[in-house]
């Protein structure tokens, strides 16, 4: 029996995937949910299990898009199992390949080879570079106009060491940020403001506490705890940041979906904390862990990256001293953390060092004013300063649930 596998729905307005990687190679062994390709949507990267065990013939190549539902290879459920094949793996189709390299046959050599046609020899002129550093792709290696289109400049002296270059295609889920990130810019009022907090009084509760913490919990007491909970208080102070524009009306949550900036294998992904107004220093930081290894093993779905009404970025683990992030559409605010370093500020008429971060956030002016956003970012700013009082109510172990 010939088994048609067929693209799944990742998602609902999902109407195409590409594939971004082959597991397996034609004509390999799978067993039934082996994972045999990654494939790119604009929102996640997901991966294939095998519905069956058989023979594969692959119908689709790395970097086809294509349709939901279409078939992207077949499965004979009746062929034997050949000895070894559960030793059968890519590198196998590499190695084909390379062997396939070795034997080609050489390019014909003649008085062609090297001479650009008249066209060609136009753009080459134009772009002041040498025919002889063009390889031609034309009959006996004659260079033809697409190949002086194509042709790059060296951005050094003539006659040095040809240097490489590497063109890869951005994926699908990359290429999909790109044009989200365009759009915000293009499409929204984003200004950006900026304050400072001192984390002195965070980092006492965590060197007094963290170790217990973590005994206790099994996670970490970390930063985003602090700050997830500083955001909650904030945007119920000030609820017009906790909003969207949708036309001609504004639409404001009465929940805070906190979407958290986390790097995986892929590139930027948002998971989202759901219900982060629920949640208490054990639960934000519980959540934060399980999402960003789902991120980091790449099996984050459509649905923990949909839905935010508010981000925060950390780009202080990359060592970001300060920037302006972009917002994350169609949201009206995100927050944006940085590195924490030991400045000389000013207290109470004297100089002291301080462990400072500066603190960025971007909102859309056509809903938020600047009353609204500066008062925002201000409230962080106390709620972080002062944790005890304003995220713990003078109850730390209480709140830690120590």
């Amino acid at each position: 029996m010939i088994l048609e596998m067929k693209v799944p729905s990742p998602g609902e307005s999902i109407t195409e995937v590409e594939i971004a990687e082959w597991l397996v190679a034609d004509g390999d062994w799978v067993e039934k949910d082996q994972a045999i390709a990654e494939v790119d949507s604009d929102k996640a990267t997901l991966e294939l299990p095998a519905e069956a065990s058989g023979m594969i013939t692959l119908k689709a190549e790395e970097g086809d898009a294509v349709a939901v539902g279409a078939v992207v290879c077949l499965i004979d459920t009746e062929a034997t199992k050949p000895e070894g094949a559960s030793e059968t793996s890519k590198v196998k189709t590499v190695e084909k390949a390379e062997e396939k390299v070795v034997v080609s046959a050489p390019q014909t050599t003649s008085y062609a080879t090297g001479t650009p046609s008249p066209a060609a020899r136009k753009i080459l002129s134009e772009k002041g570079m040498d025919t002889t550093s063009i390889l031609g792709t034309g009959k006996d290696g004659r260079v033809t106009k697409e190949d002086a289109v194509k042709a790059v400049p060296s951005m050094g002296s003539q006659g040095e060491e040809e240097r490489g270059t590497n063109r890869k295609k951005l994926s699908m889920l990359r290429r999909k940020v790109a044009e989200r990130l365009v759009t915000v810019k293009n499409e929204t009022a984003m200004l950006t403001t900026f304050n400072e907090v001192d984390m002195t009084a965070i980092f006492d509760i965590r060197k007094q506490y963290k170790v217990q913490f973590k005994e206790k919990h099994g996670v970490g007491l970390g930063f985003m705890s602090f700050f997830t909970l500083a955001v909650v208080r904030a945007l119920e102070l000030f609820p017009e940041v906790n909003s969207m524009i949708d036309g001609d009306y504004k639409i404001l949550y009465d929940y805070k979906d906190i979407s958290i900036a986390v790097s995986g294998p892929k590139g930027l992904m948002v998971p989202v904390i759901r219900h982060a107004e629920n949640l208490s220093f054990r639960g934000v930081e519980a959540e934060v862990k399980r999402l960003a290894i789902r991120a980091r093993d790449g099996q984050i779905t459509v649905d923990e990256m949909t839905g935010g009404t508010f981000t925060i970025s950390n780009g202080g683990v990359f060592g970001s001293m300060l920037s302006t992030p972009i917002l994350n559409p169609p949201q009206s605010g995100i927050l944006g953390m940085h590195n924490i370093v030991e400045r000389p500020v000013a207290i109470n008429g004297k100089v002291e060092i301080r462990p400072i971060m500066y603190l960025a956030l971007s909102y859309d002016h056509r809903i938020i004013d600047g009353r609204e956003s500066v008062g925002f970012l201000v409230a962080i700013k106390e709620a972080l300063e002062n944790p005890t009082e304003l995220l713990m109510e003078n109850k730390i172990q209480s709140a830690l649930e120590l």
